[in-house]
């Protein structure tokens, strides 16, 4: 299995808050990898680096091969890589079509109604909805959106940041089920969520963040049953 992302010794800090501190780890081709941790653990300070978002103090983010220090984040999606940031952040005046299309700038626009059926198929909701504006769907639609919109550019490593983010329950299920069925279509997906229970029973791996380090790392069957985590991330 080959090693798609590498993350080592990476530091980032905003000001004198050091948020990221010597932060390593990997992520294999057909792996769901998961980040872990409390709110403010330093999960989506990782992510968004990852994505060239921010700029690391120190170490270094290899993808597919490639050092991305220098890469401007627009270049790190034409190379494969796509966030589907925290909060969604969809185009609310635009349609839901609209915002489908823009995910797919870094590629021109032959393989685009391609792709679209591709997306729709996925998310039949959003066909029924595409031409509504985005503002007007609930979250959970709107997490959908967000989700196809970073599957138009076909990226080779998928990052979700916290998806399941202010959705009822049912909703959080149905999330989790689709990116289920997107690793089982071939996906590598990096997985950041405050939901520890439903990110470790989808994934391969999981790395548990506190205060910026990695505490913790395993196979997710481990860390489920681990009674550390259990106490401090699953309510056991």
């Amino acid at each position: 299995m080959s090693t798609i992302l590498s993350v080592e010794n990476l530091n980032v800090a905003y000001g004198s808050i050091h948020a990221v501190k010597g932060v390593s780890f990997d992520v294999n081709e057909g792996e769901i990898v998961t980040l872990i941790g409390a709110n403010g653990a330093g999960k989506s300070t990782t992510l968004n680096t990852i994505a060239g978002l921010l700029r690391g103090k120190s170490g270094s983010v290899t993808f597919m091969g490639e050092d991305l220090g220098k890469i401007p984040p627009h270049k790190i999606v034409s190379r494969g890589m796509a966030l589907v940031p925290e909060g969604r952040r969809v185009f609310l005046q635009m349609s839901v079509q609209e915002n489908l299309e823009m995910g797919a700038y870094t590629k021109g626009g032959a393989g685009v109604p391609a792709d679209l059926e591709m997306v729709y198929d996925l998310f039949p909701r959003l066909k029924e909805r595409r031409r509504q504006v985005a503002g007007t769907l609930s979250g959970g639609e709107q997490q959908m959106l967000a989700m196809g919109r970073a599957l138009m550019s076909h990226p080779k490593l998928l990052m979700l940041d916290e998806p399941s983010m202010g959705l009822a329950p049912i909703l959080v299920e149905q999330i989790f089920e689709i990116i289920q069925n997107l690793h089982k279509a071939g996906s590598t997906i990096l997985l950041v969520e405050q939901n520890a229970q439903a990110a470790l029973s989808i994934a391969d791996r999981g790395y548990v963040l506190e205060t910026g380090k990695i505490v913790t790392t395993g196979p997710s069957g481990e860390l489920l049953a681990s009674a550390a985590i259990k106490k401090a991330y699953l309510g056991g």
